[in-house]
């Protein structure tokens, strides 16, 4: 029997939980690795109200709640005909659940999904190991607007083994 957070899909009570997770969780997580202005900057453009409440409206987003606050988020979705993670954060307490969070995303898949993308910044090398252990392996660099290396993002693809893998049998 699986102990700990609960996975579920985001609803719309979620949106500001999640809003304020990212505030709280990822900037802190991110301003050691890409300064505290860019940590923020990350959060306003990816963790806003209207950014959130829109991919919870397509079902993108899964939460992972402990007691009534939220342990770690993930989305997943489209970028140019490509299924991409491009959310996956746990808080370190919850040791798992981040694999857990990729199960879920990655079982959510279309049956015919022969692959799939993670992405993450250069700066955040814990993420990359933790892909990396999960089989997924370095496809491109893209170059961050700003032309600070740090912000680059590393998208890395998970080839159909991964896929099936991790789908429930």
């Amino acid at each position: 029997m699986e102990s700990g957070p609960v996975v579920r899909n985001a609803d719309r009570d979620d949106v500001m939980a999640i809003c304020r997770f990212g505030e709280e969780y990822v900037r802190a997580r991110y301003a050691p690795l890409i300064g505290e202005e860019a940590a923020a900057l990350q959060v306003r453009r990816w963790w806003n109200e209207t950014n959130i409440a829109g991919a919870v409206a397509r079902g993108s987003i899964v939460v992972a709640g402990d007691g009534g606050r939220l342990a770690g988020v993930g989305q997943c979705g489209l970028d140019a005909g490509e299924h991409v993670i491009c959310k996956l954060y746990a808080h370190p307490g919850h040791r798992g659940l981040d694999a857990r969070l990729l199960d879920v995303l990655i079982g959510r898949l279309p049956a015919d999904a022969g692959r799939v993308y993670a992405e993450h910044l250069a700066a955040d090398e814990r993420a990359g190991a933790f892909f990396e252990r999960e089989g997924f392996t370095v496809a491109r660099i893209e170059p961050s607007a700003t032309g600070d290396p740090r912000l680059d993002v590393v998208r890395r693809l998970g080839s159909a083994f991964v896929i099936g893998s991790r789908r429930p049998s």
